[in-house]
């Protein structure tokens, strides 16, 4: 058997920075746009995030603690996803300052709101992709004993998706040429991806047809 650092998280990792994030990873940000029910702006990237299902189309971020995003969506049922971008990656990484609930995060980055089309939240205009999201679920995650957590799961289903043409070849999207940022372990780390690092398989039942 091949010898393996094993630890018990709830014990501790032992190691210098928990290796979680780095492990499952990297992993997209889930840049979050939203607005309180008095019409406050928000924007803040969360780490844990991605997409669970094709039809209809549900995307999903997990929020350690009740921060401002999660409060203004289950006031408003409503949000925006921005695809951060690696040119976009210093306004991202500006939203997550920790600001007054008063405060718009959208100057503070320095990026443009401009309206959705279906709800009453801003989009950031220099991303290539927005996501307009309908509330679906809020979730109290809990641990193995059934206790309740301090993190909270939000699920919307994408009710407008909006993409830059330039991304579209054939109208296939081009995903490397987004640029997406990725987040990693650590306190800063970051991947990007291209398309030498492209690789395809077809699944079992492709091939049999």
């Amino acid at each position: 058997m091949h010898k393996r650092y094993t630890y018990q998280p709830r014990a501790g990792h032992g190691l210098p920075h928990d290796p979680l994030n780095a492990i499952i990873g990297p992993r997209p940000i889930g840049w979050i746009s939203s607005v309180s029910a008095s019409g406050e702006r928000n924007l803040a990237p969360y780490s844990f995030f991605n997409c669970f299902n094709y039809t209809p189309p549900i995307i999903g971020f997990s929020s350690t603690g009740w921060k401002d995003s999660v409060q203004n969506i289950v006031e408003t049922k409503e949000f925006v996803w921005n695809l951060a971008t690696r040119p976009l990656a210093e306004a991202m990484n500006e939203s997550s300052a920790s600001i007054p609930r008063h405060e718009d995060e959208f100057a503070l980055a320095g990026v443009t709101p401009i309206p959705a089309s279906q709800l009453n939240v801003s989009m950031v205009a220099e991303s290539p992709v927005n996501f307009e999201c309908r509330l679906t679920q809020c979730i109290q995650l809990t641990d193995a004993q059934g206790e309740a957590i301090n993190s909270w799961l939000i699920l919307g289903e994408a009710v407008a998706i909006h993409i830059d043409p330039a991304l579209l070849e054939e109208g296939i999207y081009q995903t490397a040429k987004a640029q997406p940022i990725l987040r990693a372990g650590g306190p800063s780390a970051y991947y990007g991806i291209s398309e030498d690092q492209r690789f395809d398989l077809l699944r079992p039942d492709a091939r049999r047809r």
